[in-house]
């Protein structure tokens, strides 16, 4: 999976798509998700030209993702057609809207793989550390070629990870290669319990990463060398949480790529805080409505 880099290549996000099947007071019903899903979503909603590779079911939930994806301007590989079927998450909302989740999913990728050229290869969730496939995905972020940036969102699943060392120094071997890295404060205490996650922040930006980590309604943090931003929350109106995370991923990413470069750089404290700003404001608008609906352009100017 060798690949390469053109000024106007799209971001390829590489991981898992799924039906989420959300359960609630209203009822049950099927939305299209999966974090890497959502991410790749929420990046062409925001017209950044976005390729993704993932693992399908040529069956109907398989073409309700694909279509929604498809629609959105997302372009699927060709290789991400291989499950006998499509995999399922039973997301349960609690009564302050958040969501647990139970998982029926397969998670491997093609033996052979034609990969576009690229700019960036975004990463994270369940695929970065489910076998057989999260050996490929480490592969593809540690082969990338050098003037391709990378970013990284663990997303952790802790009863599908396995041994949290395994996990912790599987996020470590690729985060020593991004340039930018989103974790919530409950990654951060499941990577590292016996630290704060301002601490785990500043160790991962030591590095030369910008790194955001998300605390829900307590806002989020984002540090870069000695440069530190506090983002305060946005206040709305919840109806659930599914997908925010990602929104705030795909717009942070976002904001990096159309603002400049995202290569490893020290940044100011006023630039973390405007990229977190708009980040903040993408979660926002997905809390506010039902299922993993990351907003368009029009909704999130980028002032």
């Amino acid at each position: 999976m060798a690949t390469t880099t053109t000024a106007t290549a799209p971001v390829l996000v590489a991981g898992e798509a799924l039906i989420d099947v959300i359960r609630s007071a209203d009822g049950t019903r099927e939305h299209p998700g999966g974090s890497p899903a959502n991410v790749a979503l929420g990046l062409a909603r925001l017209g950044v030209p976005t390729a993704f590779l993932t693992a399908l079911g040529r069956d109907a939930r398989g073409d309700t993702i694909a279509e929604r994806l498809v629609r959105d301007g997302v372009d699927i590989l060709p290789e991400s057609w291989l499950l006998p079927a499509t995999s399922s998450a039973v997301a349960a909302i609690q009564p302050d809207g958040s969501a647990r989740y139970a998982f029926d999913i397969a998670w491997t990728l093609a033996e052979r793989i034609e990969l576009p050229a690229m700019r960036h290869v975004h990463v994270g969730s369940i695929s970065a550390f489910l076998a057989p496939g999260a050996d490929r995905i480490e592969h593809l972020v540690l082969t990338a070629d050098a003037d391709v940036t990378v970013s990284v969102d663990p997303n952790i699943r802790a009863d599908l990870v396995g041994d949290p060392r395994a996990a912790r120094d599987r996020f470590e071997r690729l985060a020593a290669r991004a340039d930018l890295i989103k974790l919530s404060d409950e990654d951060a205490l499941f990577l590292y319990p016996d630290r704060s996650d301002t601490e785990t922040a500043a160790a991962l930006a030591a590095h030369g990463a910008v790194v955001a980590v998300t605390r829900g309604a307590a806002g989020s943090l984002l540090v870069s060398g000695d440069a530190v931003a506090e983002v305060p929350p946005i206040t709305v109106v919840v109806a659930d949480t599914v997908g925010a995370g990602d929104s705030y991923m795909a717009a942070l990413l976002a904001w990096f790529l159309t603002s400049g470069e995202l290569r490893r750089r020290p940044r100011s404290a006023a630039e973390l805080a405007d990229a977190g700003a708009f980040a903040a404001r993408a979660a926002a608008i997905t809390v506010s409505r039902a299922g993993a609906e990351p907003p368009r352009t029009a909704e999130l100017p980028q002032a």
